[in-house]
């Protein structure tokens, strides 16, 4: 068994793009921003480092992104890596990218105006769900399917406390 799968949480670097491909499906670019923070055991300095990734967000999916998202708006985009190459016909050289094709988005936090959620002119909060849902509704409200990750919400994801203690070797199987 395969498995591809890619999580990120962060932040974008960039509003995103939204073009229309030549058979006139919408592809929606959003470049995002990760960071990893470690302690140095030799120095006991803090230490951190970011990662740039691209992302690209088909149909809906990109709409959703390119109306809620913009520079700085942190998100949790779920997808798969896929690496695309072309020949540039300048130099003749073959060029490769890799990126990730989301297949989920769920929105950061988003700031509170006059004590409402700020939807950018909607009166309803989103709510949490997944967005694939919404492209086999076409009917239903825009902003009822648009997932939120509230700021209260603990994204995390950890072993319970009594998977996390160490392995005696008396109780290995072999």
């Amino acid at each position: 068994m395969n498995l591809n799968k890619v999580l990120l949480i962060g932040r974008l670097t960039a509003d995103p793009e939204t073009r229309t491909t030549g058979t006139g499906q919408n592809v929606t670019s959003i470049r995002m921003a990760t960071n990893r923070v470690w302690y140095d055991q030799n120095t006991r300095e803090k230490k951190e480092a970011t990662e740039f990734h691209s992302i690209v967000a088909w149909a809906r999916l990109g709409e959703i992104a390119s109306q809620y998202l913009k520079k700085g708006s942190m998100a949790l985009i779920e997808g798969r890596l896929q690496t695309r190459s072309w020949d540039d016909q300048a130099t003749g050289k073959k060029n490769y990218r890799t990126e990730v094709v989301a297949e989920n988005l769920q929105l950061g936090p988003r700031t509170m105006s006059n004590g409402s959620y700020d939807t950018g002119g909607s009166t309803s909060a989103p709510q949490i769900s997944d967005v694939r849902k919404k492209s086999q509704n076409s009917n239903a409200d825009k902003d009822a399917d648009i997932p939120v990750i509230n700021e209260d919400t603990d994204i995390s994801i950890g072993l319970e406390e009594e998977e996390t203690k160490p392995i005696n070797e008396n109780d290995l199987p072999f």
